[in-house]
Formats: C-alpha cells, sequence, structure tokens
C-alpha cells in the first residue's frame, strides 16, 4: 500500500509525474492508508477522476456520514472553515454558490479587464526598477491575483500581505504546524470580524458589504457561512492564480522554443495558459469527499465512510485522453483538462484565473520579450503545499 507519508515527502513533487504513470497503469485507484476503520484513496485516471467528481455517491460534508464522536474536531476549533462552499453538499452548496456566482460570471470578469491591466502595467514598472532580475512569484505571480481578489472583495491595500502568510500556513497546515496554524486562523478571524463590524457600519461597493448586507437580511448566510465564504474566497481567490502564472512561465522557460513562438505572437497565450494548467496542473488533488455507502469502483470496494481524492494533476497527464501527455505543447488542440475540476463543484474563479493570467502573460510578453530564468540562481523548487503545486521562487532575467 502507498502510504500518506509518500505523498506528503519533501521530494514527492519532483516525481510525482511518474509516479502517477505507474499508478495509472497499475493501480488507478489505490489506498494510502487506514485510520478507525476507515480508509483513504486516491483516483489517478482522468475518466475515473470526472466520474468521481460528478458523483452524487461521493459527498463533501462528512458530517452526513460520520457521528460526531468519530470525526476530528478541526473545523470546530475556528468558525472560519465550518461551512465552506467547496465543503458542502445540495442544497447548501447551491444556495452558497447562488450568492456569489454573479460576481463571477464571465459578462461580471470582462469588466475587470481595465484594472487587471492597469495592476499589471503598474507591477511591470516596479520590475524594470529592479536592475534585471525579478522573483516572478513574489514580483508578479503574487501580487497582481491578490490585489485583483481584495479590491473585489473590498481589502484595504494595506492588508493585502497579511493573507499571504495566513493563506500559506492553512493550506500547509499539519500536526507540527499547530501552534501558528491556530494562531493565524485567530489572528485570521479578528481581522474578518473587524473588517466585517466596519462594512456594517459603512457599506462600500464590494463583496463583502453585498454578503453582509444578505446575512442582515435574513436571506440565507448564517455568520459562520460568511466567514467561510471570505476566506475561500480569499484563498482561492489568489492561490490558484499565482500557481497559474508562475507555473506556465516555468513551464514555457523549459521549453524555450515554445517561448520564443508565443511571445512572438500573443494569439497563442489563451492555448499556452490552457496547457500550463494541464501540463503543471495548480491544484494537485482535489478536496476530500466521501463515500455515501459501501460501492465498487473499478475494482475496489470502497466502504461507506471512506475518504477519496481525485488526483487533477494525474488526470491531467492520462497518455489515454491526452496524445504525448507528458510533452508541454502551446498548440494543443484537444485539451479538456480538468484544472479547475468538474462537476458542481467547478472552480467558480475560473473566467477570473483564465483572463489574470492572458493579461499577465501578454503585459509580460510585452515588456521584457528577452526574459529567461536567471541560471545563476538556484532552481525554483516545489512548495510542499499537498493540495497544491506551486513555485517557492521563479527568479528571472528579464533582459539579455
Amino acid at each position: 500500500m502507498t502510504t500518506s507519508e509518500t505523498l506528503y515527502s519533501s521530494n514527492f513533487k519532483i516525481g510525482a509525474y511518474p509516479f502517477y504513470k505507474e499508478q495509472r497503469a497499475q493501480q488507478p485507484v489505490f489506498p494510502v492508508g487506514s485510520e478507525n476503520g476507515y480508509t483513504s484513496w486516491i483516483v489517478t485516471k482522468y475518466d475515473h477522476v470526472k466520474e468521481l467528481l460528478k458523483s452524487p455517491s461521493f459527498m463533501k460534508d462528512q458530517s452526513n456520514l460520520y457521528p460526531s464522536s468519530d470525526r476530528g474536531n478541526e473545523a470546530e476549533k475556528v468558525n472560519i472553515f465550518g461551512n465552506m462552499m467547496l465543503d458542502v453538499d445540495p442544497p447548501d452548496h447551491t444556495r452558497l454558490r447562488k450568492l456569489v456566482q454573479p460576481s463571477f460570471n464571465p459578462k461580471t470578469i470582462k469588466q475587470l479587464e481595465p484594472r487587471i491591466r492597469e495592476i499589471s502595467d503598474g507591477l511591470i514598472e516596479d520590475m524594470k526598477k529592479k536592475e534585471g532580475s525579478v522573483n516572478l512569484v513574489d514580483d508578479y505571480a503574487f501580487p497582481l491575483p491578490i490585489i485583483v481578489i481584495s479590491e473585489l472583495l473590498g481589502v484595504p491595500a494595506e492588508d493585502r500581505d497579511k493573507f499571504r502568510k495566513w493563506s500559506n500556513t492553512i493550506l500547509a497546515a499539519s500536526s507540527d504546524s499547530e501552534t501558528e496554524f491556530v494562531e493565524d486562523v485567530e489572528a485570521f478571524t479578528t481581522y474578518l470580524t473587524d473588517l466585517f463590524e466596519k462594512r456594517r457600519e459603512q457599506p462600500e461597493d464590494d463583496l463583502i458589504s453585498q454578503l453582509l448586507q444578505t446575512e442582515e437580511d435574513g436571506e440565507q448566510l448564517s455568520t459562520n457561512e460568511l466567514y467561510s465564504m471570505v476566506v475561500l474566497l480569499i484563498i482561492a481567490g489568489h492561490e490558484t492564480t499565482v500557481n497559474l502564472i508562475a507555473n506556465t512561465m516555468f513551464a514555457l522557460f523549459e521549453h524555450p522554443e515554445q517561448l520564443k513562438r508565443v511571445t512572438q505572437d500573443h494569439s497563442l497565450i489563451p492555448s499556452a495558459i490552457e496547457e500550463g494548467l494541464r501540463y503543471y496542473s495548480p491544484v494537485d488533488f482535489s478536496t476530500a469527499r466521501w463515500s455515501e455507502a459501501d460501492i465498487d469502483f473499478h475494482g475496489n470496494r470502497i466502504k461507506r465512510g471512506d475518504l477519496v481524492l481525485a488526483s487533477i494533476s494525474s488526470a491531467n497527464r492520462d497518455e489515454e485522453k491526452f496524445e504525448n501527455a507528458d510533452q508541454f505543447d502551446i498548440t494543443r488542440r484537444r485539451n479538456a483538462h480538468v484544472a479547475f475540476g468538474f462537476g458542481i463543484h467547478f472552480c467558480l474563479g475560473a473566467p477570473l484565473a483564465r483572463l489574470e493570467g492572458k493579461i499577465a502573460l501578454e503585459k509580460l510578453f510585452d515588456a521584457f520579450p528577452d526574459m529567461d530564468l536567471n541560471r545563476t540562481e538556484p532552481s525554483p523548487e516545489w512548495r510542499q503545499v499537498f493540495l497544491l503545486r506551486g513555485l517557492d521562487a521563479l527568479p528571472v532575467r528579464l533582459s539579455d
């Protein structure tokens, strides 16, 4: 049995794709450990992943399956995770998604384009002052989406950097970081409490004010749902886009002939982004699902209450779905990747992430057509965050 320690090991990200390939061939649905009589499973093949992500037999809300005494108390420690939209099933999921959907539909997102371009231009100008070498994560891929989602929500500019630390701690939470996790969650909660109070007293034209008004009108949004929704939008609203931009640029730097093509022909940028999403998927694994009943799933007996995860990265490299799946090809025509998920939990922010990615690459290629990896710096390394695939840093030389 492959153990969970294998997946959490410090070097797993480096060898993940060969590992996934072997699992797809030998044991595409495999167990990674058991606890309290329940088994955890990983699903790796494209078709199996889509089936898992859309099946009502695999539930997101474990409280519908486990007696409270059998469940961990992590969710009860704080009130910002208890009603996360990612972790509930219909009808609650339908209701929560409906509340924020208008702010993320393609027509609404399109209206943000001028501001996204303005933010990108400002970051580009700042990079031009840094004597030719930058960290593309810190100087561009991170600040662009965090500014956009912060402005959409109504978070003051001076507070944005706090979210990076809080987000990193929450996403990397583990037993050996329990103290830091609790402290950062408390800080996050206190910050949101203060911000909500300010918006109650003086509403503005932002999403937090809209959600607060919905709550105060008694229209289905509880206090815990409000906290969970805003935390989800802050974290998911920037983390995946940071990785989309940085991972795609990293793949282009690894394939200089394709970098040259897309730099010279911006019509290739949308397909380059889609290939970046497939090749180095920003989200490595789906969030957890639990089997509603004992079920036979592609040769495996999955019991009621077993935890099941979809390997998004593996599905997007499935050779049965993608021709030359391990090759990075910005001209790939059939690219039905699942980087944003599938089914009712398909990423709400996908239109925003794609628009930010498109503008980010356009602006970079216009400003720095000769940019390349700064090969005098250490090679980029993947962050040790289980659910995500993102780079710690991306050192870039902006010109020859």
